[in-house]
């Protein structure tokens, strides 16, 4: 009988035992087990656009693992699902179908560039999930010019051209400059760009002389440029990104040009930019964002903190300079994950959080988004900048 009470009372203590385990344990497993919040992320990692989709994925990749190193989204992991849609149409509205119906994300960042961007956010409002790009057209936020209406599940990171067009004006008006010429490329973010500037000149007292444009693909823009010489504009405005921007730069100096003072869009948001221009670009003024200028922004800026972090972060993973266009995408992302924060994985949630956010301090401004405004920002999140020593400097 003691032996049979002894053996009752160890196996009375081992169920405890084990009771008491599985209690410890069920928290740590509850944490462990948190399902993964799901972003997906279109770039144009390859091809015509590289620039600007190489930079986005690599800042997106290094927040993701920031976030995660830290514990996740309220100790859910961040899962990123980047596709590369090689600055194809097709490819990015595949990649975004794909990222609905079958990775079944809560979000999307990108696309890269304005054309595909207005190209899938009619995906995105059909499918009600939040997108925020990383292209700049005004256009891709804004569903009714006139009424100023939004896209309803549509929102955008990167200043609109319309804000740059306004900086490149208000810059030339108080220099005094007011005779000038335009340069665009024929993509949907040079004819977004060439629109704006043709707009907005008469409130700005600017008389366009030249209005010329070129292809995506050209390599000489001399006949252009040969044409607005003859017309002695005070100022040139070239509208583009990519190798193109470098071409009009190159053949400004090389025509001896630099009577006519030249203006970049805010696509020259890279110093790679400047690099391949070999020295002719100095001289040569646009619009940028405080992501670009971090170490010579004064101590008490507001996206001083956020803007330093970044750029040590970027270089010390990457060994190289950050750009505009990877800021656009750091922007996208922590927006995103910030309404992940607040308010959990529901898309409806996400988008009416985001909707609503004031105040928020990013790469490319202070955000502060409304109904009647998803891109939440304005001209003053652009600073003109110049090149100078073949590196950007603040201008007046």
């Amino acid at each position: 009988m003691k032996a049979n009470r002894s053996v009752g009372k160890g196996a009375v203590c081992l169920l405890a035992a084990v009771v008491l385990a599985t209690f410890i344990l069920i928290p740590v497993v509850q944490v462990s087990a948190a399902e993964a919040y799901k972003v997906g992320a279109v770039f144009s990692v390859t091809g015509r656009a590289s620039f600007l989709g190489d930079p986005e994925k690599k800042t997106a990749v290094m927040l993701q693992e920031e976030i995660n190193k830290k514990g996740g989204i309220n100790g859910h992991p961040l899962e990123l699902v980047i596709y590369d849609d090689e600055g194809d149409s097709t490819k990015c509205a595949l990649a975004v179908r794909k990222l609905i119906s079958r990775d079944k994300v809560c979000a999307i960042i990108g696309p890269s560039l304005s054309g595909l961007s207005l190209a899938v956010l009619p995906e995105a409002e059909k499918h009600k999930i939040p997108l925020v790009s990383c292209a700049a057209s005004y256009k891709i936020v804004t569903k009714n010019p006139e009424t100023g209406e939004q896209w309803k599940w549509v929102f955008k990171t990167p200043q609109s051209d319309s804000m740059a067009a306004e900086a490149i004006y208000t810059h030339m008006k108080k220099h005094g400059i007011s005779k000038i010429a335009i340069l665009s490329v024929t993509t949907g973010f040079g004819a977004s760009g060439r629109s704006e500037l043709l707009r907005l000149a008469p409130q700005f007292g600017m008389t366009i002389v030249a209005d010329e444009k070129y292809g995506p693909k050209d390599t000489d823009m001399t006949a252009q440029l040969t044409k607005i010489k003859g017309l002695a504009p005070q100022a040139i405005v070239n509208w583009s990104i990519g190798p193109t921007q470098v071409v009009v730069v190159r053949n400004w100096k090389e025509l001896a040009m630099t009577n006519a003072t030249l203006y970049q869009s805010h696509g020259f948001g890279s110093r790679k930019n400047i690099e391949l221009a070999a020295g002719a670009a100095e001289g040569v003024y646009c619009p940028l964002g405080a992501c670009n200028i971090a170490e010579v922004l004064p101590a008490a800026h507001l996206q001083k903190k956020v803007t330093m972090e970044y750029l040590k972060a970027y270089k010390a993973k990457y060994n190289e300079a950050v750009s505009s266009f990877g800021g656009h995408a750091w922007d996208a992302l922590a927006l995103v994950t910030k309404a992940l924060g607040a308010v959990g994985s529901d898309k409806a949630k996400i988008r009416d959080y985001l909707e609503n956010l004031k105040g928020f301090v990013g790469q490319h401004g202070v955000f502060n988004f409304s109904p009647k405004d998803h891109n939440g920002l304005t001209k003053e999140a652009f600073q003109m900048v110049v090149v100078k020593n073949g590196d950007w400097a603040l201008t007046d």
